[in-house]
């Protein structure tokens, strides 16, 4: 789940030779968005400096032309219509859906294809098969497995465009060696703040593998068996702040392999009379910072000057067209006002605040995580408590939700894209996910209408629906677990959490503008936004909704699982990671692996 700042029109797809010859490097997926793009060597998996940093540059217009102009020394050749013709430098071309350029002559091939017929494509295809006007098979296995390694993740790449001041990392996991090879421009970024889960041996290789300018932090963990699990991003631009609140830890097979959410929004610099005005989000995210107690460092910004860099240089950027709100855990004893600022109980204190349309009384929610914790009956309708709050516009209580919890099967696991492997990633054990009170929640995780069936869901999100509408929808890092959320303790006047923990929580809000402000393009810098010329409630529903397109009010999330879910069936198991599964995976392979 992305809050993408471009329109994408299409991808300039790898193509590979066949056994007559071989390629001398590959080429990554390249994303075409509308307005200006730059084709060059860093989308190559290997150095060739034949190819320019910008070799190519491509303006890409909504009616689907796209104008191609060489920026680089060398020519290149462009297949159209079954003719070859050579471009040389300075020299422009059109393409069009289907059109192949060699970005060297006889080497590096790319294939456009528009968003249209994207999902057709999954593997890079042999220029024989194209003479033959086939498609390349998706048996080819080799091919598959080659181009999945060389197709880091395009969203993380996109969060960091442009000349970034400042770059705070949250995560759990970190493998820095691939975040440098999938993010190379995080090289150039001169302070980094990485806050981290790890210790032991994973802390020792990050220390070895870290770039010098690279400050590393794990926040305290005073309550045993917690963790650091928020996954974050806090980009400091010179025009100003890119806030990024995420579910994959920062290693490949997060990025390439499983269902994942991530949103991210835009904030300016706030002007030195607006200083002292504070917004809900702003007073949130810097509660928050405030709690990883991470050691003070000072910086010089260009045209800001020397600044310690705390949870407080925080409130230097306006939040006021902020979209959602945050969601943290921090880990302790909460008591007193504080009960009602963390895990579930400040869910709960947010939708208590709301007002939703009255179909959603008694409307049901669904939990969607990746791994369980320990639950019993009590703290399960503790949670769907908090989670069913919210007043009806007719004043009353919305009443309490049915939960339903979207879980994979042993037989989703053993047919996913990874195997049986891709339940190392869904670690709950048989004794937590077995409970007999457990059973009446399970449903499916189906996924068709998105296309993620086959990659299993890291994502974490909670929801409550009715139909194909939502009234509030969470994307966070928080799995079901008590660690995570908190319990009450005390007679309920204590919060107990153990682990760090952010999400962020869309809710239907009453706007007069829309936000427009983005650091990394000119043409979308307006400080207040753009003014629609009435003020709407917006209507939050899901991909699958239908209804008027046009209607301002309508924000469409891409909930990643059908609604409503399906039950399970009677043969089907709910994944656990210490059971044996004796039937072969799509790739011949039992579980567990070894013993």
């Amino acid at each position: 789940m992305a809050s993408a700042s471009r329109v994408r029109l299409g991808t300039l797809v790898p193509l590979t030779k066949d056994n007559a010859g071989s390629s001398n490097g590959s080429v990554s997926n390249i994303p075409i968005f509308q307005g200006s793009n730059v084709v060059g060597r860093d989308h190559l998996v290997v150095v060739d400096k034949r190819i320019s940093r910008k070799h190519l540059s491509l303006h890409a217009s909504t009616d689907g032309s796209i104008e191609v102009v060489v920026e680089g020394p060398n020519p290149i050749m462009v297949r159209s219509n079954g003719q070859r013709r050579k471009v040389c430098a300075t020299g422009k071309a059109k393409i069009a859906h289907g059109d192949v350029l060699e970005l060297i002559p006889g080497d590096y091939f790319v294939k456009y294809v528009d968003m249209g017929d994207e999902h057709k494509i999954s593997v890079p295809m042999h220029l024989s098969d194209l003479k033959k006007g086939k498609r390349h098979s998706e048996e080819d296995s080799a091919a598959v497995k080659r181009n999945r390694q060389i197709m880091e993740d395009e969203a993380l790449a996109r969060t960091l465009q442009g000349e970034v001041l400042l770059a705070v990392l949250s995560n759990y996991m970190v493998d820095i060696d691939w975040l440098l090879t999938a993010c190379p421009s995080l090289k150039k970024v001169p302070h980094v703040l990485v806050l981290h889960g790890q210790d032991g041996a994973s802390l020792e290789l990050m220390k070895k593998l870290k770039p010098a300018n690279w400050i590393l932090h794990k926040p305290p963990l005073p309550i045993s068996f917690g963790t650091h699990h928020s996954k974050a991003m806090l980009l400091v631009y010179p025009q100003g702040i890119r806030i990024v609140v995420h579910t994959a830890n920062l290693i490949h097979v997060d990025w390439n392999y499983k269902s994942q959410g991530l949103w991210m929004q835009d904030f300016p610099w706030k002007d030195t009379n607006d200083m002292n005005n504070k917004v809900p989000f702003e007073n949130d995210l810097v509660d928050y910072l405030s709690a990883l107690k991470w050691p003070e460092f000072s910086v010089n910004l260009p045209e800001v000057g020397d600044v310690n860099i705390n949870a407080a240089f925080f409130r230097k950027f306006d939040y006021r067209n902020s979209m959602v709100r945050l969601i943290g855990s921090v880990p302790g004893y909460h008591v007193g006002p504080n009960i009602r600022k963390w895990g579930h109980m400040k869910l709960r204190n947010v939708l208590d605040e709301i007002t939703f349309n009255k179909q959603f009384c008694k409307s049901p929610l669904i939990y969607q995580f990746s791994s369980l914790g320990s639950l019993d009956e009590k703290w399960m309708s503790e949670f769907a408590c908090s989670l069913s709050a919210g007043k009806s516009d007719d004043g009353s209580q919305l009443g309490i939700g049915k939960p339903l919890i979207v879980w994979p099967t042993v037989e989703d696991v053993r047919c996913s894209i990874e195997g049986y492997a891709a339940g190392s990633c869904i670690p709950s054990p048989q004794k937590n996910v077995e409970k007999d009170f457990l059973k009446k929640y399970w449903s499916r995780w189906k996924a068709d209408h998105v296309g993620r069936c086959r990659a299993m869901p890291h994502i974490k999100t909670f929801t409550r629906y009715s139909g194909q509408n939502i009234a509030w929808f969470l994307l966070t890092s928080s799995n079901l677990s008590k660690a995570a959320w908190g319990a009450l303790q005390k007679n309920n006047t204590q919060l107990m959490i153990r682990s760090y923990e952010l999400g962020v929580l869309f809710l239907p809000q009453t706007l007069q503008s829309i936000p427009q402000f983005s650091c990394t393009e000119k043409s979308r810098s307006s400080r207040d936004g753009v003014a629609i010329g009435r003020t709407i409630k917006t209507k939050l529903v899901t991909l699958c909704w239908k209804g008027d397109e046009e209607d301002p009010s309508i924000v469409k999330l891409p909930v990643p699982y059908q609604l409503p879910p399906q039950p399970y069936g009677t043969q089907d198991v709910p994944w656990s990671w210490d059971r044996r599964y004796t039937k072969k995976d799509v790739y011949g392979s039992v579980w567990p692996r070894h013993g």
